[in-house]
């Protein structure tokens, strides 16, 4: 196992946790009431293809922590812990860019007036349920994960690691559904983009 990290002190780490994710939450919820309205010279749905590709990054790294944990390298695991953590950090700061400079797209809005007719819903058909029930749960999932993940890594860096393991057998699968749906909602909805 591996030396402790961070001293422990569950009060402090309690706190930062719940005002790292009641901000977080507070921000992305925010998002769909402001929109910014600036030319930054390329087209800003260019942070959602990032966003994707951060996300396909931070499931497979995922995949490759778990493996190495199961393997008995645990500083392989922390180290690519760590980097899907800081990947995860860098997604959220590109997904409010993102969110803040192009505003909503809807699932099947062909000519982008935000309103879907009954042509634009029918050329669509199933595949816009599928992705509603997809989305959903990606923004529920991922609207829960933070804290989990937070205090499972917490745990991790104090050297608790019967409650590490505890947690993360919760926090893991949340986390790699959340990272795996996020590029397939992106390949969705992509075609709708304005």
């Amino acid at each position: 196992m591996l030396p402790q990290t961070l001293p422990k002190n569950d009060k402090v780490a309690g706190w930062i946790i719940a005002i790292v994710s009641v901000v977080v939450f507070a921000a992305v919820a925010l998002l769909g009431k402001v929109e910014l309205k600036l030319d930054l010279g390329f087209d800003v749905h260019l942070f959602a293809s990032f966003n994707a590709v951060i996300n396909s990054l931070v499931a497979t790294l995922l995949v490759v922590a778990l493996v190495a944990v199961k393997q008995g390298k645990y500083k392989l695991h922390k180290n690519l812990m760590l980097a899907a953590m800081s990947l995860s950090v860098l997604f959220l700061l590109s997904y409010i860019a993102h969110h803040l400079l192009s505003g909503s797209t809807m699932y099947g809005d062909l000519n982008h007036d935000h309103v879907l007719d009954d042509a634009e819903r029918a050329s669509v058909g199933g595949m816009r349920l599928i992705y509603v029930i997809l989305l959903l749960t990606h923004i529920f999932l991922a609207a829960i994960v933070l804290p989990f993940i937070l205090f499972t890594a917490y745990r991790g860096l104090t050297s608790e690691f019967p409650q590490h393991r505890r947690l993360a057998k919760i926090t893991w699968p949340i986390w790699f559904y959340v990272s795996l749906t996020g590029p397939i909602v992106y390949w969705m909805i992509s075609p709708f983009y304005g």
